[in-house]
């Protein structure tokens, strides 16, 4: 079996990002993963399905400005390395691409162009997050950095050339359209936003409009249906009471992580998140 690239790895920094949560997240993949194909239907940063580099996957978001960033580092590799050379990091210029999407130019710019303002304004804003509003409009500020690392090159080619090697489906829209496509020769790794813990910890602004408890429960039965087909998954999330009600017929397992989403320093740290899948 040929040894993972260790270049490829996630090229956006992206909320919630499973880095951290690794090892666990890879002890409880079924024992059989590699004869499964596999699928992430909230593809954001792409940190497990690249420690994985599975040779036959879907990925889905519905960020589609971030499912064309895969697509482009996918098919425009040097036209995108070439446009990503000419962003600047000062503030007027961050607030001018930033505001782009609030404007018919918008609409002009090819998909090259827009795959390279994402990644730009992700390596110059503020935290590094992407988040946008209720309108999907990229709302982070300046983040004032010396020299971020906005051409990452031997990460881009990396993942450029896992992208085209494979046999990787990238789609974008809602979940549920890509868990239709799939049958028992598949493994799901679900990744939503997670449920706050409490209100004062609600980060849901990567995805529009935010997702509330009735998104989670309709998650939930969407695992339920993968599971009457016999189609192994395991799902990340926060430790809730609502999520831990929701999964009481599944394999739960808590892990602690570090994170830093909250805007009070003193509020950051360990943080308990759940695994939850339907197999031994």
């Amino acid at each position: 079996m040929a040894k993972n690239n260790k270049l490829v790895v996630p090229f956006l920094k992206w909320v919630g990002g499973k880095r951290q949560i690794m090892p666990s997240i890879v002890d409880l993949l079924p024992k059989n993963i590699k004869d499964l194909e596999y699928v992430e239907p909230f593809i954001g940063g792409g940190a497990v399905l690249f420690h994985l580099q599975p040779k036959n996957a879907i990925i889905n978001d519905f960020n589609v400005e971030l499912i064309n960033v895969y697509q482009v580092i996918k098919n425009n590799l040097f036209e995108l390395i070439e446009d990503l050379r000419i962003h600047e990091n000062n503030a007027d210029y961050f607030y001018y691409i930033r505001g782009l999407d609030r404007t018919e130019e918008f609409n002009d710019l090819t998909s090259i162009q827009r795959a390279s303002r994402v990644i730009f304004l992700n390596k110059t804003c503020f935290n590094g997050l992407y988040r946008v509003n209720n309108a999907g409009e990229f709302n982070a500020p300046f983040g004032r950095y010396k020299n971020p690392n906005i051409v990452n090159e031997p990460t881009l080619k990396a993942v450029s050339k896992y992208l085209n090697s494979n046999n990787i489906i990238l789609r974008s829209g809602d979940y549920s359209e890509t868990l239709e496509l799939i049958n028992k020769g598949s493994f799901v790794y679900l990744d939503p936003p997670y449920h706050p813990i409490s209100e004062s910890s609600n980060f849901t602004g990567y995805v529009q409009g935010g997702w509330g408890a009735l998104d989670q429960i309709r998650l939930r039965e969407t695992c339920d249906q993968l599971n009457a087909k016999g189609i192994k998954f395991l799902l990340s999330n926060s430790s809730a009471p609502l999520i831990i009600e929701q999964y009481n017929n599944y394999n739960i397992t808590t892990v602690k992580a570090n994170r830093a989403i909250n805007s009070n320093g003193s509020k950051r740290g360990e943080v308990d998140e759940v695994l939850i899948r339907n197999y031994e």
